[in-house]
């Protein structure tokens, strides 16, 4: 069995050590690596493809363009995981942090599908400047990489607990909103409000109730492989349930291409200013919010979440996070991120080490090239996705608590959390509130997770600290810097 204990650390880092089967850097048996790997694959699909479905569908795109933009959500998820996990240079956070396409992009992605469509531009130039501004974009986390070293000061665990926890609770709404069957089961309540299928049916329920419970079952197990295995067991059961109910949906097989060749620059990039300005914002907000996923991963991977090495992996993994949205853009996808959901595997699953990393890409690569293969996933009814997806945010809640505990609660943390939480909460529960904001600040605004974390962010900096609190020494920063 894998140590759990943290070597190496400098003085002044904190770390945690999570009971895990194998640690960061241990090299797994292939048959627990590919067993690991494809439960990681699973917890991520819905979420690579879901953007690119709901923004085709807005343009109006054939099966062919369409079925292309897919499958390049999942290769540049599988090759932005490889960049990650393996560290090219300074370039990623050589920590178990999988690639998924961003959700925070899809409502100005939206917009600005509607403002192009009705100014009379067609599907192909639309895309083409949607392109073009993740394009100009993806070079704001890039450039943000390079100066974290001068925030130690800003970016305390104080916020990034903060913001680790309102990754978890915020993303709960979504997962209930799966586990009562997700978008296509809202269509279909639309249409025969009694149906079987229909959102928040008891048929949908008991398929993600069962799931649930088997993967937290199994999670809790002391047995190794029921615990590596938990999510891919759940999975399992849920989906042959399906087709025992005959509610396997393969409609979608057909309309898929063979192959998927990777084409740079197919559809062209254009620009616009005015419309940019608000995607920066949210290029900006979405850095918080990787500094609170990358946090996470190195929380529950037992790895230091604070000091040198620590800042070292949040400066490779925004710079990383940059990088893959950049190559996204130029292969025809959406801005990525490093998805919250995947810590909750690592939690479940125990096995933290990078190494399963390099499956994942090559799995996430092949289902990109190959999109007939990831059709069968799309089979899969989303209430089975619901059952499991929901655990894993709740022990991302908890990898958030477990970071607060390290915060000294005194009255001014307190108000802080209180407020972030308030905050970004609120809009997560209820975000027509906010349908009379300028859409530019609206579409940072609608995130729970981005809105909370600028409040912990700003108030760290503005409330002033009790005189005792020591000050970062300029040595720490610079060592930092090094």
């Amino acid at each position: 069995m894998a140590h759990t204990e943290v070597h190496g650390l400098s003085e002044g880092e904190v770390t945690t050590r999570p009971r895990l089967l194998y640690n960061l850097n241990d090299k797994p048996p292939v048959k627990d690596a590919l067993f690991v790997a494809f439960q990681h694959v699973c917890a991520i699909f819905i979420p690579v493809v879901t953007p690119g479905l709901l923004i085709t569908a807005a343009l109006g795109l054939d099966a062919n363009k369409s079925s292309y933009i897919l499958g390049m959500s999942l290769f540049v998820s599988g090759l932005g995981t490889f960049i990650q996990v393996h560290r090219l240079g300074p370039v990623g956070s050589g920590l178990l942090a999988v690639q998924g396409t961003s959700f925070a992009f899809v409502t100005p992605i939206l917009a600005v599908v509607t403002t192009s469509l009705q100014a009379g531009k067609t599907p192909e130039q639309t895309l083409a400047l949607i392109m073009g501004l993740c394009f100009a974009g993806s070079f704001i986390p890039i450039i943000l990489s390079r100066f974290l070293h001068l925030t130690r000061k800003i970016f305390t665990p104080l916020v990034t607990g903060t913001a680790v926890t309102l990754i978890g609770l915020c993303l709960i709404k979504v997962g209930m909103f799966y586990m009562a069957g997700g978008g296509k089961a809202k269509a279909i309540a639309a249409k025969m409000p009694d149906s079987p299928q229909a959102f928040g049916s008891l048929q949908n329920w008991a398929l993600a109730l069962t799931v649930f419970t088997i993967v937290g079952v199994c999670s809790a197990s002391p047995n190794r492989y029921l615990r590596m295995g938990s999510v891919i067991i759940g999975l399992f059961v849920g989906f042959v349930t399906s087709l025992c109910l005959g509610i396997a949906d393969f409609s979608k097989m057909s309309t898929l291409p063979i192959v998927n060749v990777p084409i740079p620059f197919r559809f062209g990039l254009d620009f616009d200013l005015v419309t940019f300005i608000g995607f920066a914002v949210i290029y900006i907000a979405l850095t918080l919010e990787v500094l609170g996923d990358i946090t996470a991963t190195s929380m529950v991977s037992g790895e230091p979440i604070s000091g040198h090495i620590y800042m070292k992996r949040l400066k490779g993994g925004i710079l990383g996070d940059g990088t893959n949205s950049l190559i996204a853009s130029i292969l025809g996808s959406f801005p990525i991120v490093t998805p919250a959901q995947n810590n909750g595997i690592i939690q479940l699953t125990g096995v933290g080490s990078r190494y399963v990393g390099y499956y994942i890409a090559a799995i996430l690569t092949f289902l990109g090239l190959f999109p007939l293969v990831g059709g069968v996933l799309l089979a899969i009814p989303t209430s089975v996705f619901g059952g499991a997806v929901m655990l894993m945010f709740g022990t991302v809640a908890v990898a958030g608590f477990n970071i607060l505990r390290e915060v000294e609660m005194d009255n001014r943390s307190f108000v802080i959390l209180a407020v972030s939480l308030a905050a970004g909460l609120g809009v997560t529960f209820l975000p027509e509130a906010l349908e009379h904001f300028p859409s530019a600040v609206r579409s940072v605004l609608e995130s729970g997770i981005a809105t909370g974390s600028i409040c912990a962010l700003v108030l760290n900096l503005v409330v002033p600290k009790p005189r005792q609190q020591s000050k970062v020494s300029e040595e720490e920063i610079v060592m930092e810097a090094e």
